[in-house]
């Protein structure tokens, strides 16, 4: 629910800002007098929150239970922090809020799903994974290569020209579309496996359940229906992976 809240007020403070700034509707704008470019206090306060934030959640990952996905969320923990810290160094917030702004607008959805599941409103939370892999999906693999990376290895080229920290700055965005591609392709089997089976099935990135999936193993095997809820330990979302969803026997 804490997780589930910060992103949708996040992501609603980015677009409520971002929707009157020149370079949400011009990309090529994030790059028109760099680096003179004045540090706004809407923009200051987006970009602390954000780092705050997922400061948070490199430490929190080592109490969390662990997955088998913790190697691929700390390096994109460390990508996005460095991406965070490196970008307002070099002022280049315009363009960092918009990668920020993007990243968020999936992330709310799957916390919404995982509180479906732990409500066990499961065609709730079929519904609403579902929308979060379609939303993932089109924003990681459509969106962010054809906006974010365009305008960073294109149109910063050709209008400032790179220089010594363009290529780590573009490096550590394009090690997080590698990223999007390895959570895309688990997203899109547990959505296929939900297809099939008529209901969202377990993650299976945990060899670890947690206390409270054995009680419900236990109060439900009387009824012939076997259904577990996850942690909701660790996100999909540079950051965030899935939780472990319900799964018939």
């Amino acid at each position: 629910m804490w997780r589930f809240t910060f992103y949708l007020s996040i992501f609603s403070y980015g677009i409520r800002f971002l929707w009157s700034t020149p370079w949400f509707w011009d990309t090529r704008q994030c790059w028109y007098n760099y680096p003179f470019q004045p540090l706004t206090s809407s923009l200051y306060y987006y970009y602390i929150m954000e780092l705050a934030f997922y400061w948070s959640l490199m430490f929190s990952q080592f109490t969390d239970i662990k997955r088998k996905d913790f190697l691929i969320m700390f390096v994109h923990h460390l990508a996005t922090i460095g991406l965070i810290t490196f970008s307002y160094m070099n002022n280049m917030v315009r363009v960092g809020t918009l990668v920020l702004c993007l990243h968020d607008a999936s992330d709310f959805l799957l916390e919404a799903a995982k509180l479906a599941n732990y409500a066990k409103y499961q065609r709730l939370c079929d519904a609403t994974f579902m929308l979060f892999s379609v939303v993932f999906i089109v924003t990681r693999l459509g969106i962010y290569p054809y906006w974010i990376l365009n305008t960073t290895l294109f149109e910063s080229w050709e209008l400032i020209g790179p220089y010594p920290s363009w290529w780590l700055f573009n490096g550590l965005l394009v090690t997080l579309q590698v990223l999007h591609i390895i959570w895309s392709y688990l997203i899109i089997r547990i959505a296929y496996k939900a297809l099939m089976r008529g209901k969202v099935s377990k993650d299976d990135r945990s060899d670890v359940e947690s206390s409270s999936e054995e009680e419900d193993t236990t109060s439900n095997s009387t009824k012939g229906n076997f259904c577990t809820s996850s942690n909701g330990a660790n996100r999909i979302n540079g950051h965030i992976p899935t939780g472990q969803w319900a799964e018939e026997e």
